[in-house]
């Protein structure tokens, strides 16, 4: 569906310049567009591309000189990922699933499901399900008993949503995310060698055979409104609790979120993060790629962890961290430095040894 210059920047809020009823069919890099797309230039540095593609409009940065640029007409935006945001939900038709209920699907004749749902072929939902109005489930997703999805969701191919299983409004699932997996929760009849290191830091009396005893876990998940979860993360449920993830929150692909674990609201975790078990996250925390929680901690709010992070003791609120472990970043930096000049030191120390052994 092609839209007019005029109409996208008055869906995202932003004012465009030239010939509004210009009609536009899709977004484009500006080396790549041709004379019906829009050309995304939001950063000077894009300006050159321009002369290479075809575009008659596109996205600028505020003050470009867009006549010059040869455009027919031009939308500024003054923060370009914002609008790069309102552009893509706008020219974004989502997945093609039919309206109705699937003949090939099998769904529970106790389950609840809400006006205006679009449910794919091969999905199973269990006894007891909720269904808010207007869901969309994608193939070969499973809801199990008992879980209560709200208003508005979108869940995508191969999905697995576990028994009771609460889940707000607006949620997107990305495919083969797993919530409500059992907890990895086991125990030993006698102390483990690992509860031994944790006392000790260090030391261990004697090494012996042990088993483990299987945990279960009895709670659930519950997630807030407006979350979205990356394909092939997994959320354990809790072993007594329920494990949680706020309003607001995003999680990455591959993002794993252990047993007990509260996660606040408006959270950011990013790819191959792992959370370990009954650890408390507040709220707008980012945790870059490959950050690691300890289990047991508190990550305070407005935390900001850089790529790779391993977050062992409580992280009080604001703080800026990096490193393995984490330190503040400007501990990290100059580390770092001191690392580089080790080679250097060590130099210098030689040579006086040298000097020493001579006199």
């Amino acid at each position: 569906m092609a839209h007019s210059i005029a109409d996208i920047a008055a869906a995202i809020g932003a004012e465009f310049v030239g010939d509004g009823a210009l009609k536009v069919g899709r977004a484009s890099e500006p080396h790549q567009a041709g004379p019906d797309d829009l050309a995304l230039a939001v950063n000077p540095k894009y300006a050159d591309g321009l002369a290479q593609g075809q575009a008659r409009a596109a996205m600028l940065w505020p003050g470009a000189d867009w006549q010059s640029l040869k455009l027919k007409a031009a939308i500024f935006a003054p923060r370009g990922r914002l609008a790069l945001a309102g552009l893509t939900a706008l020219l974004d038709h989502g997945p093609a699933i039919a309206p109705g209920i699937h003949p090939m699907s099998v769904l529970d004749p106790t389950a609840q499901i809400g006006d205006g749902v679009a449910i794919g072929p091969f999905v199973t939902i269990g006894a007891g399900v909720v269904l808010g109005p207007n869901a969309r489930i994608a193939s070969h997703v499973s809801i199990a008993e008992g879980a209560r999805i709200g208003a508005d969701a979108l869940i995508l191919q191969g999905a697995r949503i576990g028994a009771r299983v609460t889940i707000g409004a607006r949620f997107i699932c990305q495919p083969g995310a797993v919530i409500g997996a059992d907890g990895f929760s086991f125990v030993t009849p006698e102390k483990s060698g690992v509860e031994e290191i944790r006392e000790t830091l260090g030391q261990r009396e004697d090494i012996r055979s042990q088993s483990w005893t299987r945990i279960h876990s009895l709670g659930a998940v519950t997630i807030g409104d407006d979350v979205e979860i990356g394909a092939n993360a997994c959320i354990d449920r809790g072993t007594i609790r329920d494990t949680s993830i706020g309003n607001g929150t995003k999680l990455d692909n591959l993002v794993h979120i252990g047993h007990n674990v509260q996660v606040g609201d408006d959270c950011l975790l990013c790819g191959q993060v792992g959370v370990a078990g009954s650890a408390r996250i507040g709220n707008r925390v980012v945790l870059a790629g490959q950050c690691g929680v300890n289990d047991n901690i508190f990550v305070g709010d407005d935390v900001i962890c850089g790529g790779a992070t391993k977050v062992f003791t409580n992280a009080p609120a604001g703080r800026v961290l990096l490193g393995y472990p984490a330190v503040k970043l400007e501990t990290h930096v100059e580390m770092q430095k001191a690392l580089r000049r080790l080679p250097r030191l060590a130099a210098k120390v030689a040579g006086i040894e040298k000097v020493i052994q001579k006199s």
